[in-house]
Parts: structure tokens; C-alpha cells; sequence
């Protein structure tokens, strides 16, 4: 019965071992940021929507609250974002742009670029700051505020116009 008992304990011990490695914070966690995701402005523009998409639209386009989420140094937006995804249960597609040496973020919640219109896909800010760079070119800082944002008119929608590069400054704190 005792070594039963003790066989139980070490296999529910490896499983958790082996689970906790398949999500969750780094081990070295040290630091916490807060992310969000929202396609909110796909609700004002709902008549430019593909029909099929318009079912994964939350009514009021949060897709995932502002959620703290623990982060090691070095980590950058898109090892964040792939974590906090995986870890929702939420669809994330993406894809290494060479060009730019960074991830490419095409599709979250199964909502894809050019799905509301051809200035339609996902952005990002940092402090209400939209980087022109790639999502897995910016490193966290601790208590960073990330937002992922959908955007249907290439920024000017969401304040970050100027980051696609279209000169507007609205919006966006600098």
C-alpha cells in the first residue's frame, strides 16, 4: 500500500513537473506587465467585416481584459503575447518577417489582417505608445501596460497612425 501510495505521489509530482513547463511564467519570472487584447473598432465597422468573422466579434470587442502577467528580463512583447494567448486559449497566428527582422502578428481570436478592409490588422502599444518596429524587437520593461489593438484604418482608428507611418500624432504619446 506504501509503495503505491509513493508511486501516486511521484507521478502526480513528474506531471505537474511536465505541465508547468508547457505554460505558465518563466521560472525566472521576476517582473509583471498588464496586456490586453480589443478589437473594438471592428464594432463601428461592422458592415465592412467578413460575414464569417462577425460570430468571433465580442459584443464589446474585449478579447482578453488587462491581465498582469509575469515576464523575465529579456523577454519582448511577442514572447508575452504568445505566452498570455497560449496560456487564454486564445488562437494566435504569426509569422518571422525577414525584412524586419521580427514577428508579424497575423491573426488573433481567428480575426486576420484585411478581415474589416484592406487598412484592417493588429497593432500594438506600449504605454499608449505604437512602436514602428516589430512586436519581437521590443523588449518589456516591468509595469509596461501592453495593448493589442485592431485596427481598421491602418492606426488612425486606435491613435497609432503614426507608426504605420502616415505622419498623425493624435492619440499617441511620444
Amino acid at each position: 500500500m506504501r509503495k503505491k501510495r509513493l508511486l501516486q505521489l511521484t507521478a502526480a509530482l513528474l506531471c505537474a513537473v511536465i505541465l508547468s513547463a508547457c505554460g505558465g511564467a518563466p521560472a525566472d519570472a521576476d517582473y509583471t506587465c498588464t496586456v490586453s487584447i480589443s478589437c473594438a473598432t471592428i464594432l463601428d465597422n461592422m458592415d465592412q467585416c467578413a460575414e464569417s468573422k462577425k460570430e468571433l466579434v465580442p459584443a464589446d470587442g474585449v478579447i482578453l481584459p488587462p491581465t498582469e502577467v509575469a515576464f523575465a528580463e529579456g523577454e519582448s512583447v511577442f514572447d508575452v503575447l504568445q505566452r498570455v494567448c497560449r496560456d487564454s486559449g486564445i488562437h494566435l497566428e504569426s509569422k518571422f518577417t525577414p525584412v524586419y527582422n521580427s514577428a508579424y502578428i497575423q491573426g488573433i481570436h481567428n480575426i486576420y489582417e484585411f478581415d474589416v478592409g484592406k487598412l484592417s490588422g493588429w497593432m500594438y502599444a506600449v504605454n499608449d505608445w505604437f512602436p514602428n518596429y516589430g512586436c519581437s524587437l521590443y523588449q518589456v520593461q516591468d509595469g509596461d501596460v501592453i495593448r493589442w489593438v485592431y485596427t481598421c484604418d491602418l492606426g488612425a482608428d486606435v491613435g497609432g497612425g503614426q507608426a504605420a507611418g502616415d505622419g498623425q500624432q493624435e492619440g499617441a504619446s511620444t
